[in-house]
């Protein structure tokens, strides 16, 4: 009888903005695209499907479709056009410069899902200051005051993407020597992305070339 280790969802990390700002954008696109379909000629309903064609799958490219979901025995960062899973025992370590970055087999890959917010770490920061001062004797008077106090020390002081940083380079310290974690870097291109963009590319330069 052997005992295995115990397996846990994977953390997910993606960004709340980016999911918003894209469903919002590709409603927009379905609302003008269905419109034309609706009410154009011939020659504008092929130019509306190749105008879809050729705008929504960027859009789900670069808002939607960006993650990084770590697990046990792996990472596996789903970037706009690519899918790279990364086992444990290969990562380096993860850093949040201007961008989010993960160093794996010598080499350096972007993490979109993750994006670094000047404007969160100046936040972070002043929370820092406050719990400085509250430290040394200078209390916060009034209940907005303490509650805001006692959201600062739950936070950590740390911006998101530094906190999703943190927890990346503690789970591949922790599963660095798993054997499950051993093996190479691979890699997918989103096809299924691509080549709709290169067919609504195609078809737009034809129809508009025609006249």
């Amino acid at each position: 009888m052997t005992s295995e280790s115990p397996r846990y969802a994977d953390r997910i990390y993606r960004s709340g903005a980016g999911l918003l700002g894209g469903v919002l954008l590709l409603a927009l696109i379905a609302w003008l695209g269905v419109d034309a379909l609706v009410r154009g000629d011939a020659r504008t309903r092929l130019l509306a499907l190749s105008g879809m064609l050729l705008t929504a799958p960027p859009v789900v490219a670069l808002t939607v479709r960006p993650a990084v979901f770590a697990g046990d025995t792996r990472m596996r960062v789903r970037n706009p056009f690519r899918t790279i899973v990364l086992p444990w025992g290969i990562v380096e370590g993860v850093r949040a410069g201007l961008s989010t970055e993960v160093f794996a087999d010598g080499r350096k890959y972007h993490l979109w899902a993750i994006p670094v917010s000047l404007r969160q770490r100046k936040k972070a920061a002043r929370r820092r200051e406050r719990a400085e001062r509250a430290a040394r004797g200078d209390r916060p008077r009034g209940l907005l005051a303490e509650a805001q106090a006692a959201a600062d020390a739950a936070d950590g002081f740390r911006a998101p993407s530094d906190q999703a940083v943190d927890e990346l380079n503690e789970l591949a310290e922790a599963n660095a020597a798993r054997e499950e974690a051993q093996g190479p870097v691979e890699q997918r291109w989103a096809w299924e992305l691509i080549v709709p963009t290169a067919v609504g590319a195609a078809a737009l330069a034809v129809l508009l070339a025609a006249g």
